[in-house]
């Protein structure tokens, strides 16, 4: 058993220093990788005023070609970040963070890329939408509670209302459809 299925899940009420915290991660990232990466996003339930969420800030580092993603990792090495691979999602390299940092999860993305596509939907859908943020933070507390110990179970249960929403927010069947499978393959 890893460290993540390991650790109790936690999700906690909107915390006001989310996005600087955010900001600070990104000062640190952005000038190993500013001339290849389009952007730093900060994405995932961390990213949305007032939605509940587990503590750990979610940050995509945006490239405009997959041609960068090996010189990009090659860069985060020195600044302490270790490549885990796509983790079972294409299109997403994830990175274990530093010690002594906030927590955060790390990923990199081309920009065309349906991972990248699928978290800034998410984001700027439940931006957009208090009432959808609201459902989504409540559904989370209680798959928390429910699944204290169960890092899969926890995602798996949360996929159908994701799916959902992006659903509504236009994405393509095709594109539900591998995020779905994403999600309860790698959950």
């Amino acid at each position: 058993m890893d460290d993540q299925q390991s650790r109790r899940i936690e999700v906690v009420p909107y915390d006001p220093s989310w996005p600087y915290i955010f900001e600070q991660l990104r000062e640190r990232i952005w000038p190993a990788i500013h001339d290849l990466a389009l952007t730093i996003e900060h994405v995932g339930s961390t990213s949305v005023p007032g939605l509940a969420a587990k503590p750990i800030i979610d940050m995509d580092i945006v490239v405009a070609a997959v041609e960068s993603v090996p010189v990009v990792i090659e860069r985060l090495k020195p600044l302490g970040y270790a490549h885990r691979g796509n983790l079972g999602i294409a299109g997403r390299e994830a990175f274990a963070s530093p010690v002594g940092l906030p927590e955060h999860h790390l990923y990199l993305c081309p920009q065309d890329s349906l991972a990248l596509r699928n978290h800034l939907t998410l984001r700027d859908y439940l931006r957009s939408r208090p009432e959808a943020a609201q459902a989504y933070g409540a559904l989370k507390q209680r798959l928390a509670a429910e699944h204290a110990y169960d890092i899969d179970g926890y995602v798996a249960d949360k996929t159908d209302l994701i799916v959902g929403m992006l659903a509504e927010a236009s994405l393509s069947s095709d594109a539900l459809e591998a995020i779905r499978r994403a999600n309860k393959e790698t959950a």
